[in-house]
Order: C-alpha cells, then sequence, then structure tokens
C-alpha cells in the first residue's frame, strides 16, 4: 500500500514537511510507502470554474502548465492521501488552495477518483488559526467520500522555524497516532476488499436555490 502526502508549504523541509515525516514514519513502520509532493511554491493556477474536466471526463485539468495533473494521478492511484499545510492569515496556503481547487473538482466531475480512500489533514503553525485551517482541508476529504483517520487530538502542530515542531511533544504525539491509525484504517479497507461489498455511489443531486 502506498500514501501519497503533499507538502502545501513553500518551504521544502519546513515544519508542515517535518510534521508529514513524523506521519510517514509511523506509517513505514506498518510496511506503507509514503511519497510527497512538493506543491507548495509551485506556479499553480487557481480554478476557473470552465466545467471542462466534467465535460471531457478525461481526468485531467485542461489548465496547461504545471504538475496538477501529475498529482492528480498519484493521488488517484495511492491508497491513501494526506493533506498538509501551513497556516496563512488563518487560512491554507494560497498555492494549495489552488491545488486542492482543481485536483478535487477533477475528481468529483470524473466519478469519484478519490472516493472511498483513506484520507488525512495536517497543520503547521506559529501560534494561531490551525483549527480553521485544519478544517478547511477536511472540506475536500469529506466532500470526496474519503474515509478519515483520527488523532488523539486535533491534527496541529506548532512551529515557526524548520524544525522547530519537534519541540512540541504533544503535536508530535498527535502525529504519531494519526499515522498508526491510518494504516490500522487503511488495512482494515484492504482486507474489507470482496469481504464487505462498498455501497453504491449515488449520483449528485444538485439544487439551486434561486430558481
Amino acid at each position: 500500500m502506498k500514501v501519497v502526502a503533499i507538502n502545501g508549504s513553500p518551504k521544502n523541509d519546513g515544519n508542515t514537511f517535518q510534521a508529514l515525516s513524523l506521519v510517514a514514519a509511523e506509517l513505514a513502520n506498518e510496511g506503507i510507502e509514503t511519497e510527497i509532493l512538493q506543491v507548495g511554491g509551485q506556479e499553480v493556477r487557481g480554478c476557473i470554474a470552465c466545467g471542462q474536466c466534467a465535460k471531457n471526463r478525461n481526468e485531467k485539468c485542461v489548465l496547461p502548465g504545471d504538475k496538477v495533473n501529475q498529482w492528480i494521478q498519484k493521488m488517484k492511484e495511492a491508497d491513501g492521501i494526506i493533506l498538509g499545510s501551513p497556516v496563512y492569515y488563518s487560512a491554507i496556503a494560497g498555492t494549495m488552495k489552488s491545488f486542492l481547487d482543481r485536483a478535487f473538482y477533477v475528481s468529483g466531475a470524473n466519478g469519484g477518483l478519490f472516493r472511498h480512500k483513506v484520507g488525512a489533514a495536517l497543520v503547521a503553525v506559529r501560534r494561531s488559526g490551525g483549527l480553521p485551517t485544519f478544517q478547511q482541508l477536511n472540506n475536500y476529504l469529506l466532500y470526496s467520500e474519503m474515509l478519515l483517520p483520527t488523532s488523539n487530538y486535533w491534527n496541529v502542530i506548532h512551529g515557526t522555524r524548520p524544525g522547530e515542531v519537534h519541540q512540541d511533544s504533544e503535536g508530535t504525539q498527535i502525529m504519531r497516532v494519526l499515522g498508526k491509525n491510518m494504516a490500522w484504517l487503511m488495512k482494515l479497507v484492504e482486507h474489507g476488499k470482496g469481504a464487505v461489498p462498498a455501497p453504491e455511489q449515488e449520483p449528485k443531486t444538485y439544487f439551486n436555490f434561486i430558481h
């Protein structure tokens, strides 16, 4: 089994990366490989709501010039996905938000590429804004019918300079527990395939409040 972790920080080796690595270490202990994708700091345009991914249904965003479609395929092929972001003004970092909007729109428009995968979110923050950002990341997972492992607190870890998160003893425990629970849930899903039928996917119902 494999997990794809998204580093939404522009710092390749910053605290978001460190937090993802803590979770990845626990997954590795259970024989699960993790690939960390560096999305933060890349040139990624935001979704323009053109709807072409729903029309074409080829699992691709039509916007050219970046790696979004490559990353989408890696997420599709993975058994689990982790979304990691730093906090910018109590919210997801800009490049990460642009990527997630496009990736999850393509997923939904193509029959739910991430449906029933195990997905988790985590946040690295200096001081405040961790919970709003964590909730924003969870919105993508919940909308996509993904399966969410938990930890023993909300998945937020604190630090300013790269590596300081390792001084947050509670935060590091949260990441360890998350990794253990994610590995356990992934194994439950894997062992359940063929034994417990998955619920049939319902066509999406859209209702507009303005008629």
